[in-house]
């Protein structure tokens, strides 16, 4: 599965409040052996919303996080544009979401609140353990939740916990720290085959030059094949490094 987070709120990109959605969701996702494939955090723009929206529907492995805009101001787009990109514009109230509003709330859930509880086409719900308020899914894989963290992160591992509890798919990796410039490696990043996910990272320690090389692979085997590539050319130039490692 593809992870995306969608962060929605102006007042982040202004400076008015700090972002606590991606560190959240990424350490929960790690915990899980799921990694990110992207995050967004965007103003409250319709058009980008859908946009991102409709970008992230076309992975057919998407599982999308989407963080704000579900209330009942006029700046709360989320439900609507959920409702454009993912159920063809069609929308409900929700009979559990109003009954919840409803007991939260009483006759103050009317004429605003109440708005909370139309929701998208066959919408699912995520419990509010602050309010009482429910955040909402589709599909199984896209999920919708308040802005606000103290909602939002039990929402997240309702969610994880129900639908992806853990990856069961073995993903291997392969790291050294070799005292070499980046460069030096460049000829034999260029020969890894697709099938492997590179990552090279410079780094100058007491003014000299290190890179930390990491390979991962779903396939054991080609793993090491390549990797030893690696280990048989700093060998040959006596070049030191470091700890590697099957993580």
């Amino acid at each position: 599965m593809n992870f995306y987070s969608v962060i929605i709120g102006t007042e982040l990109l202004n400076g008015r409040r700090n972002d606590a959605h991606f560190s959240f969701l990424n350490k929960e996702l790690l915990k899980r052996a799921w990694t990110h494939k992207a995050s967004f955090v965007i103003e409250d723009d319709t058009n980008l919303m859908k946009n991102i929206f409709k970008l992230i529907k076309e992975d057919k492995n998407s599982v999308m996080f989407c963080f704000g805009g579900i209330g009942a101001t006029p700046d709360d787009y989320t439900r609507q544009i959920a409702a454009e990109v993912f159920t063809n514009n069609k929308m409900e109230f929700h009979e559990k979401a109003k009954e919840l509003i409803l007991n939260q709330f009483g006759e103050e859930a009317y004429p605003h609140r109440i708005e909370m509880g139309k929701l998208p086409l066959n919408a699912k719900l995520l419990k509010n353990v602050v309010n009482n308020v429910p955040g909402f899914y589709l599909e199984d894989r896209f999920f919708f939740t308040p802005g606000f963290p103290s909602m939002s992160q039990t929402m997240v591992i309702e969610a994880l916990n129900t639908h992806y509890l853990r990856n069961c798919i073995k993903k291997y990796r392969l790291t050294l720290t070799a005292q070499c410039s980046e460069n030096d490696l460049i000829p034999l990043m260029k020969k890894i085959p697709k099938e492997i996910e590179l990552s090279s990272l410079p780094k100058i320690i007491n003014n000299k030059r290190r890179v930390v090389l990491s390979l991962s692979s779903l396939n054991k085997v080609i793993l090491e094949e390549n990797f030893s590539l690696f280990i048989v050319f700093l060998e040959k130039r006596k070049i030191k490094y470091d700890s590697f490692d099957i993580k």
